[in-house]
């Protein structure tokens, strides 16, 4: 069950209206690092989540707080927008409102579609998608995925603070910078603990026999590049993270093997091939008439 209740975790107000920044924000909310992408992750993963306790809370608890991430977002960028004129002031482009708001950097759609308010969209009106989300059921993949997103999310946050000197919008970013710190820890802490507690373990997933994969190649770092210096780097020799064998170094890709040759589907998709068109043609009718799927 969700309750809503009408307060935000931080303050989100801006010290004046900007609707070009107002679409810059846009990208943090609803681009595929946003707060709605981690916001629905988190939760995806905790509905999907097989096991109960402390994991499951944890990924509960994220999800909501980022729920109100999202809320917060959405409330600062509806402010900036707020008595925000649509594109630059020069008459010549002002009196054209639509020319004026392309060339002035600002969402159109902002005006037209939300009514002055904030979309699921990113910062070039993409769209938010769900294809964004990572919920695979393990936790240790989830996790590092988690993390991942924790990170670009704050990189763009970071880029974000240096594109406004409004001090209101700044302070958020502050806030939300911060928390994305925190997220960044947990994610990895979490990660950390269930290895240590013998729940998930390197190579993800762990509980597919090692065996059945190719043990030869497992561990090498094969240079698929005339850049040598990737041999200096940790992961072309040492003992490896998962603690089950050894990297090495391969300066450069052994012998490959031949292309198969080039595939013959059914005739009726239509596909060019070194077939007579009569014959590609005879044999279409050939399986229709056999009923041959």
């Amino acid at each position: 069950m969700y309750f809503h209740r009408q307060e935000l975790q931080h303050k989100a107000t801006p010290d004046k209206p900007d609707a070009v920044y107002a679409r810059k924000l846009q990208e943090v909310l609803g681009g595929q690092y946003g707060e709605i992408t981690v916001a629905l992750q988190y939760q995806f993963q905790a509905w999907n989540m097989h096991i109960p306790g402390k994991y499951r809370d944890l990924v509960f608890g994220i999800g909501a707080e980022e729920m109100g991430h999202v809320e917060m977002l959405a409330v600062m960028i509806a402010q900036l927008l707020e008595k925000s004129p649509l594109g630059i002031t020069e008459e010549a482009v002002q009196d054209d409102p639509t020319v004026a708001a392309v060339i002035g950097g600002a969402d159109i759609q902002h005006g037209i579609v939300a009514g002055a308010g904030a979309r699921a969209v990113d910062s070039m009106g993409n769209p938010w998608q769900g294809s964004y989300i990572t919920a695979s059921g393990n936790l240790l993949a989830d996790f590092q995925a988690n993390a991942n997103a924790e990170m670009q999310g704050r990189v763009q946050v970071a880029r974000l603070y240096h594109m406004t000197d409004d001090h209101g919008v700044r302070d958020l970013l502050a806030f939300l910078l911060a928390r994305d710190t925190m997220h960044q820890n947990q994610w990895l802490a979490a990660s950390a603990e269930l290895m240590e507690e013998g729940v998930e373990a390197l190579p993800v997933p762990s509980n597919f026999a090692l065996d059945k994969e190719d043990r030869d190649v497992s561990y090498q770092y094969i240079n698929f590049s005339n850049g040598p210096k990737a041999a200096d780097g940790r992961w072309a020799s040492g003992p490896t993270p998962d603690g089950k064998g050894e990297f090495s170094y391969v300066p450069e890709p052994p012998a490959g093997v031949p292309v198969p040759p080039p595939t013959h589907p059914d005739s009726r998709f239509y596909g060019t091939t070194e077939l007579p068109n009569v014959v590609e043609k005879a044999a279409g009718k050939i399986q229709d008439a056999m009923n041959k799927e």
